[in-house]
């Protein structure tokens, strides 16, 4: 039940995203003059719909999405006397750009007031942590076999110190070398040591002191086990050190969440580019996971892929996941907007750039201003760009469908 309840939850929530994406064009649009014809939630057939001045608003019978009709997007549309001037081709170019910005603005607005929800309720996982420091936090016992599966990993049972602990390593000491090589970090270490094939000689700050401590590492069989019932092992070496490594949550009260907020905004945003500038990658991988292949964590998800994750993070009672998948969409959501291709909001922002550009070299001749862009001759690359989106989402959707991804 409360799998099906947080999927009906995450749904709504993404309704709810696109609809508040479409209050921000019809807002801007309404403060700048234009007019604002009808405002859905929803496509297809009405369900419900009431006016109010000279816009109406109400609700379709597909909640997949919601629209802005606003007089005049295009030169090509019908307009009643009372549109003629307040088209929006017509207005200037600030007015027009206020208005398809403050679409992708208002995911942005959300994503930052859940953010400092999230933040204040349950901490903000940190995006940009610090390498973990070549400091050592404990010693351990290394276990002759590790299987990792379905995210659980299971430590075969072992005993005494482990090479570290035998070799008088101790909680505190700060690693500065290997067999002779500087290092700064606990990522300059595992390699070395996993790949070793004898003693290896760690050189250790301790209250000042320098220390040779040397050790010969134990190997370590990892099981990897997959969704389709594949498994794959590995074998390297371990000598037993837990670092102390930087914690992965900050917690956050009072106005401190404020500059936290705004840092984990930052990093969401380079994080989300980067998805995005990705995506064309990860068209093989989709089409592996489609096909019988392993199905990757960083693969993009569909509104239903979404939607079954945000289900599974409430039946695990896993809500802080639940709030910050549902951040990381509206990111997406903002940023994929702004894209400079049509249909998209960026791509009609890219034409209202042009004829501002346009229009300030021909004034620089002593000419007059340009006719307005001609949708249509912009139709056969629209297409091209709708098709291929489409053609992605499916992809997407049967991927989510036949072998969903499994963070678990």
């Amino acid at each position: 039940m409360s799998f099906a309840i947080g999927v009906t939850l995450f749904a709504v929530a993404l309704l709810l995203s696109v609809a508040w994406h479409e209050c921000g064009h019809m807002w801007a649009a309404q403060a700048t003059g234009m007019k604002v014809r009808r405002y859905f939630v929803g496509f297809g057939p009405t369900i419900w719909s009431t006016r109010r001045g000279e816009t109406e608003y109400g609700l379709k019978a597909i909640p997949l999405g919601g629209f802005c009709d606003i007089a005049g997007m295009t030169p090509h549309e019908e307009l009643t006397a009372d549109e003629q001037d307040r088209a929006m081709y017509k207005q200037k170019a600030w007015k027009r750009l206020v208005v398809l910005f403050a679409g992708p603005a208002q995911n942005f607005i959300l994503g930052f007031v859940l953010i400092i929800i999230v933040g204040l309720t349950f901490g903000l996982p940190d995006l940009s942590p610090p390498p973990t420091p070549a400091k050592v936090a404990e010693t351990q016992c290394v276990s002759s076999t590790i299987t990792i599966a379905d995210g659980e990993q299971t430590n075969s049972p072992c005993t005494g110190g482990g090479p570290a602990a035998a070799a008088g390593l101790r909680p505190g000491d700060e690693i500065v070398a290997i067999n002779g090589t500087p290092v700064g970090k606990a990522a300059d270490l595992t390699p070395v040591i996993r790949e070793s094939t004898g003693p290896v000689v760690l050189t250790v700050d301790r209250a000042g002191e320098r220390l040779d401590l040397t050790m010969t590492p134990e190997p370590v069989t990892v099981t990897a086990k997959r969704s389709d019932g594949t498994t794959e092992s590995v074998s390297y070496n371990m000598v037993g050190i837990a670092y102390d490594a930087p914690p992965a949550i900050k917690d956050f009260s009072g106005f401190d969440v404020i500059p936290g907020a705004f840092v984990f905004t930052g990093d969401l945003i380079k994080e989300t580019w980067n998805a995005l500038l990705s995506l064309p990658t990860k068209i093989g991988a989709l089409w592996t996971a489609v096909t019988g292949g392993e199905r990757a964590l960083d693969t993009p998800v569909s509104v239903y892929g979404a939607s079954v994750l945000g289900g599974q993070a409430v039946e695990r009672g896993l809500w802080d996941m639940f709030w910050m998948l549902l951040i990381s969409i509206n990111f997406f959501l903002g940023l994929f907007n702004l894209v400079p291709l049509l249909p998209l909001d960026g791509g009609h922002m890219a034409i209202v750039g042009y004829e501002k550009g346009r229009d300030t070299v021909r004034r620089w001749f002593g000419r007059a201003p340009g006719a307005a862009v001609d949708y249509y001759k912009l139709l056969p690359i629209t297409y091209a760009a709708v098709v291929v989106m489409a053609g992605f989402m499916v992809l997407t959707l049967t991927a989510d469908i036949i072998n969903p991804i499994n963070p678990w």
